[in-house]
Protein backbone atom coordinates (compact mmCIF):
# COMPACT_ATOMS: atom_id res chain seq x y z
CA UNK A 1 0.00 0.00 0.00
CA UNK A 2 1.36 3.59 -0.64
CA UNK A 3 0.31 6.78 1.25
CA UNK A 4 0.22 9.63 -0.34
CA UNK A 5 -1.75 13.17 -1.68
CA UNK A 6 -1.24 15.45 -3.76
CA UNK A 7 -1.01 19.61 -3.32
CA UNK A 8 -2.66 21.66 -5.48
CA UNK A 9 -4.13 25.09 -6.16
CA UNK A 10 -6.67 27.23 -7.30
CA UNK A 11 -3.98 28.84 -9.67
CA UNK A 12 -0.48 29.24 -10.12
CA UNK A 13 1.67 31.78 -7.90
CA UNK A 14 -0.54 30.94 -4.54
CA UNK A 15 1.70 28.62 -2.76
CA UNK A 16 1.26 24.98 -4.10
CA UNK A 17 5.05 24.74 -4.02
CA UNK A 18 6.14 26.98 -0.95
CA UNK A 19 3.37 23.95 0.53
CA UNK A 20 5.07 21.21 -1.20
CA UNK A 21 8.53 22.14 -0.51
CA UNK A 22 8.20 23.19 3.02
CA UNK A 23 6.15 19.55 3.85
CA UNK A 24 8.70 18.00 2.55
CA UNK A 25 11.28 19.70 4.38
CA UNK A 26 9.03 19.17 7.99
CA UNK A 27 8.46 15.32 6.90
CA UNK A 28 12.37 14.80 6.56
CA UNK A 29 13.22 16.45 9.85
CA UNK A 30 10.44 13.90 11.53
CA UNK A 31 12.76 11.49 10.03
CA UNK A 32 10.07 10.16 7.62
CA UNK A 33 11.17 8.52 4.20
CA UNK A 34 9.68 11.32 2.11
CA UNK A 35 8.77 10.31 -1.89
CA UNK A 36 8.15 13.40 -4.07
CA UNK A 37 6.45 14.06 -7.53
CA UNK A 38 5.81 16.56 -10.04
CA UNK A 39 2.36 17.39 -11.97
CA UNK A 40 3.16 17.85 -15.37
CA UNK A 41 6.57 18.40 -17.86
CA UNK A 42 8.47 20.73 -14.63
CA UNK A 43 11.76 20.39 -14.06
CA UNK A 44 12.76 23.03 -11.50
CA UNK A 45 10.37 22.08 -9.12
CA UNK A 46 11.58 18.30 -8.85
CA UNK A 47 14.93 19.66 -8.41
CA UNK A 48 14.06 20.64 -5.10
CA UNK A 49 12.01 18.12 -4.30
CA UNK A 50 15.20 15.75 -4.83
CA UNK A 51 17.64 17.91 -2.77
CA UNK A 52 14.95 18.59 0.59
CA UNK A 53 14.21 14.54 0.42
CA UNK A 54 17.26 12.92 -0.90
CA UNK A 55 15.34 10.43 -3.31
CA UNK A 56 14.86 11.64 -7.04
CA UNK A 57 11.63 13.23 -7.48
CA UNK A 58 10.01 11.76 -10.74
CA UNK A 59 7.44 13.79 -13.08
CA UNK A 60 3.62 12.61 -13.77
CA UNK A 61 2.56 13.32 -17.12
CA UNK A 62 -1.01 11.50 -18.31
CA UNK A 63 -0.16 13.16 -21.78
CA UNK A 64 3.33 12.10 -22.21
CA UNK A 65 2.96 8.97 -19.81
CA UNK A 66 -0.44 8.04 -19.95
CA UNK A 67 -2.58 7.36 -17.22
CA UNK A 68 -1.07 3.46 -16.71
CA UNK A 69 2.49 4.81 -16.87
CA UNK A 70 1.41 7.76 -14.53
CA UNK A 71 0.14 4.78 -11.88
CA UNK A 72 3.36 2.62 -12.68
CA UNK A 73 6.34 5.12 -12.17
CA UNK A 74 3.99 6.58 -8.92
CA UNK A 75 3.94 2.54 -7.73
CA UNK A 76 7.75 1.91 -8.28
CA UNK A 77 9.03 5.08 -6.94
CA UNK A 78 7.27 5.47 -3.80
CA UNK A 79 8.31 1.77 -2.80
CA UNK A 80 9.97 1.87 0.56
CA UNK A 81 9.07 5.65 1.37
CA UNK A 82 6.83 6.35 4.46
CA UNK A 83 4.49 9.07 2.18
CA UNK A 84 4.35 10.33 -1.20
CA UNK A 85 3.72 13.92 -2.08
CA UNK A 86 2.72 15.00 -5.22
CA UNK A 87 2.94 18.51 -6.56
CA UNK A 88 0.59 19.82 -8.94
CA UNK A 89 0.99 22.25 -11.69
CA UNK A 90 -1.25 25.02 -12.25
CA UNK A 91 -4.44 25.79 -11.17
CA UNK A 92 -6.08 22.00 -10.08
CA UNK A 93 -8.27 21.81 -13.41
CA UNK A 94 -6.29 23.20 -15.30
CA UNK A 95 -5.17 20.69 -18.43
CA UNK A 96 -3.79 20.67 -22.11
CA UNK A 97 -5.93 23.03 -23.52
CA UNK A 98 -9.59 22.86 -22.51
CA UNK A 99 -9.07 19.23 -21.30
CA UNK A 100 -7.96 17.51 -17.89
CA UNK A 101 -5.30 15.88 -19.40
CA UNK A 102 -1.69 16.48 -17.54
CA UNK A 103 -3.44 18.47 -15.14
CA UNK A 104 -3.13 17.68 -11.64
CA UNK A 105 -6.94 16.65 -11.04
CA UNK A 106 -6.19 14.57 -13.63
CA UNK A 107 -3.18 12.91 -12.07
CA UNK A 108 -5.33 12.76 -8.58
CA UNK A 109 -8.03 10.64 -10.15
CA UNK A 110 -5.41 8.34 -11.67
CA UNK A 111 -3.88 7.86 -8.59
CA UNK A 112 -6.87 7.99 -6.28
CA UNK A 113 -5.73 10.26 -3.68
CA UNK A 114 -6.75 12.66 -1.93
CA UNK A 115 -6.11 16.48 -2.70
CA UNK A 116 -5.23 19.45 -0.31
CA UNK A 117 -6.13 22.99 -2.46
CA UNK A 118 -4.09 25.92 -1.56
CA UNK A 119 -6.01 29.56 -1.71
CA UNK A 120 -4.51 32.70 -1.47
CA UNK A 121 -6.64 34.49 0.96
CA UNK A 122 -4.72 37.99 -0.05
CA UNK A 123 -7.84 40.19 -0.52
CA UNK A 124 -10.32 37.94 0.54
CA UNK A 125 -12.25 36.49 3.39
CA UNK A 126 -15.50 35.30 2.67
CA UNK A 127 -14.87 34.97 -0.78
CA UNK A 128 -12.73 32.02 -0.22
CA UNK A 129 -15.54 30.12 1.15
CA UNK A 130 -17.33 30.46 -2.56
CA UNK A 131 -14.01 29.48 -4.12
CA UNK A 132 -13.48 26.51 -1.98
CA UNK A 133 -16.61 25.67 -2.59
CA UNK A 134 -16.72 25.93 -6.77
CA UNK A 135 -13.26 23.70 -6.50
CA UNK A 136 -14.73 21.19 -4.09
CA UNK A 137 -18.18 20.50 -6.01
CA UNK A 138 -16.36 20.90 -9.86
CA UNK A 139 -15.81 17.43 -10.32
CA UNK A 140 -17.30 15.12 -7.65
CA UNK A 141 -14.19 12.49 -8.36
CA UNK A 142 -11.75 14.75 -7.26
CA UNK A 143 -11.52 14.33 -3.26
CA UNK A 144 -10.80 17.76 -1.83
CA UNK A 145 -9.65 16.61 1.88
CA UNK A 146 -8.42 20.07 2.98
CA UNK A 147 -7.76 23.58 2.70
CA UNK A 148 -4.15 25.50 2.92
CA UNK A 149 -4.74 29.18 3.55
CA UNK A 150 -1.81 31.50 2.31
CA UNK A 151 -0.62 34.79 2.82
CA UNK A 152 -3.04 35.33 6.13
CA UNK A 153 -2.88 38.88 7.07
CA UNK A 154 -3.61 38.84 10.79
CA UNK A 155 -5.42 36.34 12.84
CA UNK A 156 -8.68 38.65 12.54
CA UNK A 157 -8.19 37.83 8.84
CA UNK A 158 -7.92 34.01 9.37
CA UNK A 159 -10.99 34.38 11.96
CA UNK A 160 -12.98 35.93 9.49
CA UNK A 161 -12.18 33.52 6.77
CA UNK A 162 -13.27 30.23 9.54
CA UNK A 163 -16.39 32.04 9.81
CA UNK A 164 -17.51 31.78 6.11
CA UNK A 165 -16.42 28.15 5.52
CA UNK A 166 -19.29 25.33 6.11
CA UNK A 167 -16.46 23.05 8.32
CA UNK A 168 -17.03 20.35 5.91
CA UNK A 169 -13.48 20.90 4.46
CA UNK A 170 -11.04 21.30 7.26
CA UNK A 171 -8.48 23.97 7.33
CA UNK A 172 -5.15 21.62 7.26
CA UNK A 173 -3.04 25.00 7.29
CA UNK A 174 -2.99 28.78 7.60
CA UNK A 175 -0.01 30.19 6.34
CA UNK A 176 1.51 34.16 7.75
CA UNK A 177 2.91 36.44 4.67
CA UNK A 178 6.33 35.02 5.01
CA UNK A 179 8.46 37.13 2.08
CA UNK A 180 11.81 35.63 3.41
CA UNK A 181 10.55 32.17 1.82
CA UNK A 182 10.11 32.64 -1.55
CA UNK A 183 12.27 31.30 -4.38
CA UNK A 184 13.42 33.76 -6.83
CA UNK A 185 12.27 33.59 -10.86
CA UNK A 186 13.82 34.00 -13.96
CA UNK A 187 12.28 33.93 -17.32
CA UNK A 188 12.47 30.09 -17.56
CA UNK A 189 11.18 29.75 -13.95
CA UNK A 190 12.63 28.88 -10.85
CA UNK A 191 16.14 29.38 -9.75
CA UNK A 192 17.98 25.97 -8.92
CA UNK A 193 18.52 24.54 -5.80
CA UNK A 194 22.60 24.81 -6.23
CA UNK A 195 21.64 28.78 -7.11
CA UNK A 196 19.64 29.69 -4.06
CA UNK A 197 20.29 30.07 -0.20
CA UNK A 198 16.79 29.07 0.40
CA UNK A 199 16.86 27.87 4.24
CA UNK A 200 15.34 24.32 4.17
CA UNK A 201 15.20 24.19 7.60
CA UNK A 202 13.72 27.56 8.42
CA UNK A 203 10.94 26.20 5.85
CA UNK A 204 10.07 23.09 7.67
CA UNK A 205 9.33 25.53 10.98
CA UNK A 206 7.09 27.41 9.40
CA UNK A 207 5.26 24.22 7.68
CA UNK A 208 5.41 22.83 11.08
CA UNK A 209 4.37 25.91 13.47
CA UNK A 210 1.32 26.50 10.48
CA UNK A 211 0.34 23.03 9.20
CA UNK A 212 -1.50 20.35 11.05
CA UNK A 213 1.02 17.78 9.24
CA UNK A 214 -0.16 15.04 11.64
CA UNK A 215 -3.71 15.76 10.26
CA UNK A 216 -2.70 15.52 6.78
CA UNK A 217 -1.17 12.32 7.58
CA UNK A 218 -4.61 11.09 8.96
CA UNK A 219 -6.47 11.88 6.20
CA UNK A 220 -3.74 10.13 3.39
CA UNK A 221 -3.79 7.35 5.76
CA UNK A 222 -7.89 6.89 5.85
CA UNK A 223 -7.75 7.42 1.97
CA UNK A 224 -5.02 4.60 1.32
CA UNK A 225 -5.75 2.27 -0.99
CA UNK A 226 -5.09 -1.21 -2.07
CA UNK A 227 -3.00 -0.60 -5.30
CA UNK A 228 -1.21 -3.45 -8.01
CA UNK A 229 2.48 -3.59 -7.47
CA UNK A 230 4.28 -3.45 -10.61
CA UNK A 231 6.16 -6.06 -12.01
CA UNK A 232 9.98 -6.44 -11.38
CA UNK A 233 12.14 -4.87 -13.78
CA UNK A 234 15.18 -6.76 -13.99
CA UNK A 235 18.14 -4.68 -14.71
CA UNK A 236 20.03 -6.41 -17.65
CA UNK A 237 24.06 -6.89 -17.35
CA UNK A 238 25.35 -3.45 -18.28
CA UNK A 239 27.12 -3.68 -21.81
CA UNK A 240 27.47 -0.06 -23.34
CA UNK A 241 28.35 3.58 -21.25
CA UNK A 242 26.35 6.37 -21.74
CA UNK A 243 27.47 10.26 -20.73
CA UNK A 244 24.94 11.71 -19.64
CA UNK A 245 26.08 15.79 -19.36
CA UNK A 246 24.62 17.10 -16.35
CA UNK A 247 25.69 20.43 -14.83
CA UNK A 248 23.64 24.17 -15.02
CA UNK A 249 24.48 24.80 -18.74
CA UNK A 250 22.49 21.19 -19.32
CA UNK A 251 20.05 20.63 -15.81
CA UNK A 252 17.01 19.25 -17.23
CA UNK A 253 16.85 15.95 -16.90
CA UNK A 254 14.42 13.46 -16.21
CA UNK A 255 15.32 11.14 -14.02
CA UNK A 256 12.98 8.28 -15.48
CA UNK A 257 14.97 8.71 -18.59
CA UNK A 258 18.15 7.99 -16.51
CA UNK A 259 16.45 5.07 -15.29
CA UNK A 260 15.11 3.87 -18.58
CA UNK A 261 19.23 4.12 -19.91
CA UNK A 262 19.51 1.60 -17.01
CA UNK A 263 17.11 -0.69 -18.05
CA UNK A 264 18.05 -0.57 -21.50
CA UNK A 265 21.45 -2.03 -20.29
CA UNK A 266 23.52 1.29 -20.30
CA UNK A 267 25.67 2.55 -17.54
CA UNK A 268 25.26 6.14 -17.22
CA UNK A 269 28.14 8.27 -16.44
CA UNK A 270 27.77 11.72 -15.47
CA UNK A 271 29.95 14.81 -16.55
CA UNK A 272 30.53 18.46 -17.41
CA UNK A 273 31.25 19.82 -20.33
CA UNK A 274 31.90 23.22 -19.16
CA UNK A 275 34.62 21.89 -17.20
CA UNK A 276 36.12 20.44 -20.48
CA UNK A 277 34.91 17.00 -19.11
CA UNK A 278 34.91 14.22 -21.81
CA UNK A 279 34.89 10.40 -20.57
CA UNK A 280 34.94 7.79 -23.29
CA UNK A 281 32.12 6.41 -23.91
CA UNK A 282 29.48 4.52 -26.46
CA UNK A 283 26.98 7.48 -26.68
CA UNK A 284 26.23 10.88 -25.32
CA UNK A 285 23.31 12.45 -24.24
CA UNK A 286 22.56 16.87 -23.70
CA UNK A 287 19.58 17.81 -22.04
CA UNK A 288 18.03 20.90 -21.74
CA UNK A 289 19.31 23.90 -19.68
CA UNK A 290 20.93 27.24 -19.49
CA UNK A 291 24.04 27.11 -21.76
CA UNK A 292 23.75 31.08 -22.06
CA UNK A 293 24.93 31.72 -18.45
CA UNK A 294 28.19 29.79 -19.29
CA UNK A 295 28.64 30.43 -23.29
CA UNK A 296 31.96 31.50 -23.00
CA UNK A 297 33.64 28.99 -21.00
CA UNK A 298 31.61 26.43 -22.68
CA UNK A 299 32.77 27.24 -26.23
CA UNK A 300 36.12 27.63 -24.95
CA UNK A 301 35.93 24.04 -23.34
CA UNK A 302 38.35 20.87 -24.36
CA UNK A 303 35.16 18.79 -24.56
CA UNK A 304 33.32 21.13 -27.21
CA UNK A 305 36.59 21.08 -29.60
CA UNK A 306 36.38 16.75 -29.56
CA UNK A 307 33.00 16.03 -30.37
CA UNK A 308 32.35 16.42 -33.74
CA UNK A 309 35.65 14.19 -34.23
CA UNK A 310 33.57 11.97 -31.85
CA UNK A 311 30.53 12.54 -34.43
CA UNK A 312 31.96 11.60 -37.44
CA UNK A 313 33.17 8.35 -35.88
CA UNK A 314 29.41 7.38 -35.80
CA UNK A 315 29.57 7.78 -32.14
CA UNK A 316 25.51 8.22 -31.47
CA UNK A 317 24.16 11.68 -29.57
CA UNK A 318 21.07 12.97 -28.30
CA UNK A 319 20.37 16.51 -27.62
CA UNK A 320 17.39 18.46 -26.16
CA UNK A 321 16.77 21.76 -26.19
CA UNK A 322 19.95 23.81 -24.77
CA UNK A 323 21.60 20.08 -26.08
CA UNK A 324 20.61 21.02 -30.06
CA UNK A 325 22.09 24.71 -29.32
CA UNK A 326 25.32 23.28 -28.10
CA UNK A 327 25.73 20.66 -30.97
CA UNK A 328 25.19 23.76 -33.29
CA UNK A 329 27.77 25.48 -35.57
CA UNK A 330 27.27 28.92 -33.12
CA UNK A 331 25.16 29.83 -30.45
CA UNK A 332 24.34 33.86 -30.67
CA UNK A 333 23.73 35.57 -27.01
CA UNK A 334 23.87 38.99 -25.76
CA UNK A 335 27.39 38.75 -25.22
CA UNK A 336 28.01 37.68 -28.98
CA UNK A 337 28.38 34.75 -31.43
CA UNK A 338 30.19 31.83 -30.01
CA UNK A 339 31.67 28.36 -31.68
CA UNK A 340 29.49 25.18 -30.77
CA UNK A 341 30.96 21.74 -31.30
CA UNK A 342 29.91 22.46 -35.01
CA UNK A 343 28.42 18.69 -35.68
CA UNK A 344 24.95 20.02 -36.73
CA UNK A 345 24.24 22.22 -40.03
CA UNK A 346 22.43 25.28 -38.14
CA UNK A 347 22.57 28.09 -35.70
CA UNK A 348 21.00 28.91 -32.84
CA UNK A 349 20.45 31.97 -30.95
CA UNK A 350 18.62 33.40 -27.64
CA UNK A 351 15.99 35.65 -28.27
CA UNK A 352 14.32 37.81 -25.52
CA UNK A 353 10.82 36.18 -26.41
CA UNK A 354 9.47 33.37 -25.49
CA UNK A 355 9.80 31.02 -28.98
CA UNK A 356 8.18 27.76 -27.75
CA UNK A 357 5.73 26.51 -25.41
CA UNK A 358 3.23 23.61 -24.73
CA UNK A 359 3.10 20.26 -25.95
CA UNK A 360 3.95 18.48 -28.94
CA UNK A 361 3.70 15.32 -30.76
CA UNK A 362 5.38 14.12 -33.42
CA UNK A 363 5.38 11.55 -35.88
CA UNK A 364 9.06 9.76 -37.19
CA UNK A 365 9.64 10.75 -40.77
CA UNK A 366 11.69 7.23 -41.03
CA UNK A 367 11.29 3.77 -39.07
CA UNK A 368 14.81 4.66 -38.20
CA UNK A 369 13.74 7.05 -34.98
CA UNK A 370 10.39 5.24 -33.97
CA UNK A 371 7.02 3.83 -35.49
CA UNK A 372 4.95 4.92 -33.25
CA UNK A 373 4.17 9.00 -32.60
CA UNK A 374 5.89 10.51 -30.07
CA UNK A 375 4.85 12.69 -27.24
CA UNK A 376 7.22 15.02 -25.58
CA UNK A 377 7.25 19.32 -24.27
CA UNK A 378 8.61 22.33 -25.61
CA UNK A 379 9.97 25.36 -23.24
CA UNK A 380 12.28 28.14 -25.40
CA UNK A 381 13.60 31.15 -25.82
CA UNK A 382 15.50 30.35 -28.64
CA UNK A 383 15.59 29.95 -32.12
CA UNK A 384 17.70 27.68 -34.40
CA UNK A 385 18.72 28.53 -37.85
CA UNK A 386 19.60 25.31 -40.51
CA UNK A 387 21.11 25.15 -43.15
CA UNK A 388 18.59 24.17 -46.59
CA UNK A 389 19.92 20.78 -46.98
CA UNK A 390 19.23 19.71 -43.44
CA UNK A 391 17.89 16.82 -42.49
CA UNK A 392 14.68 16.14 -39.78
CA UNK A 393 13.56 13.50 -38.16
CA UNK A 394 10.09 14.33 -36.90
CA UNK A 395 7.13 16.22 -38.66
CA UNK A 396 5.58 17.99 -35.39
CA UNK A 397 1.83 17.37 -35.47
CA UNK A 398 1.76 19.54 -32.75
CA UNK A 399 4.07 22.16 -31.52
CA UNK A 400 6.68 24.12 -32.96
CA UNK A 401 9.88 22.10 -33.67
CA UNK A 402 13.16 23.69 -35.48
CA UNK A 403 11.52 24.76 -38.83
CA UNK A 404 8.40 24.26 -40.77
CA UNK A 405 6.81 22.57 -38.13
CA UNK A 406 10.19 19.93 -38.27
CA UNK A 407 12.25 18.81 -35.12
CA UNK A 408 14.95 16.22 -34.82
CA UNK A 409 17.73 17.48 -36.28
CA UNK A 410 20.15 14.70 -37.61
CA UNK A 411 23.65 14.33 -39.13
CA UNK A 412 25.57 11.29 -39.09
CA UNK A 413 24.31 9.32 -35.85
CA UNK A 414 23.76 12.84 -34.14
CA UNK A 415 20.04 13.92 -33.25
CA UNK A 416 19.02 16.97 -32.03
CA UNK A 417 15.82 18.67 -31.37
CA UNK A 418 13.38 21.24 -29.46
CA UNK A 419 11.28 18.48 -27.99
CA UNK A 420 11.87 17.37 -24.52
CA UNK A 421 11.75 13.78 -24.41
CA UNK A 422 10.57 11.46 -21.90
CA UNK A 423 10.63 7.74 -21.72
CA UNK A 424 7.06 7.62 -21.18
CA UNK A 425 6.92 8.14 -24.92
CA UNK A 426 10.61 8.35 -26.42
CA UNK A 427 12.14 5.16 -27.52
CA UNK A 428 15.42 5.81 -25.88
CA UNK A 429 16.11 1.75 -25.60
CA UNK A 430 16.59 2.21 -29.53
CA UNK A 431 19.31 5.37 -28.70
CA UNK A 432 21.12 2.76 -26.68
CA UNK A 433 20.65 -0.13 -29.34
CA UNK A 434 22.19 2.47 -31.54
CA UNK A 435 25.01 2.99 -29.42
CA UNK A 436 25.53 -0.83 -28.61
CA UNK A 437 25.41 -1.64 -32.46
CA UNK A 438 27.99 1.37 -33.19
CA UNK A 439 30.31 -0.25 -30.42
CA UNK A 440 30.27 -3.70 -32.14
CA UNK A 441 31.17 -2.05 -35.48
Amino acid sequence: MTKGFLIAATNSGVGKTTSSMGLMAALKKRGQIVQGFKTGPDYIDPAYHTVISGRPSYNLDTYMMGTDGVVDQYMRASEGSDISIVEGVMGLFDGMDSTEISGAAHVAKTLDVPVFLVINTHGMSRSVAAMLKGFAEFDPDVHIAGVILNKIGSPRHLDLIKGALDGKIPIVGALPRNPDITVPERYMGLHLPEEDNLDFTQLANFVEENMDIDLMLQIAADYEKERPVPPEIKSPETDVKIAVAREPAFCFLYPAMVDALKQAGAEVIFFSPTEGELPEADGYYFPSGYPEFHIQKLSESAATKKLKDLAADGIPMLGEGAGLSYLCESYTTADGTFKMAGILPAESEITKKLQGLGYAEAKPLSSEFGTKNIRAHEFHYSITNPAKDSKFAYEMLRGKGIADKKDGLHEYNVLAGYMQMHPGSFPIADFVEKCRMNKRK
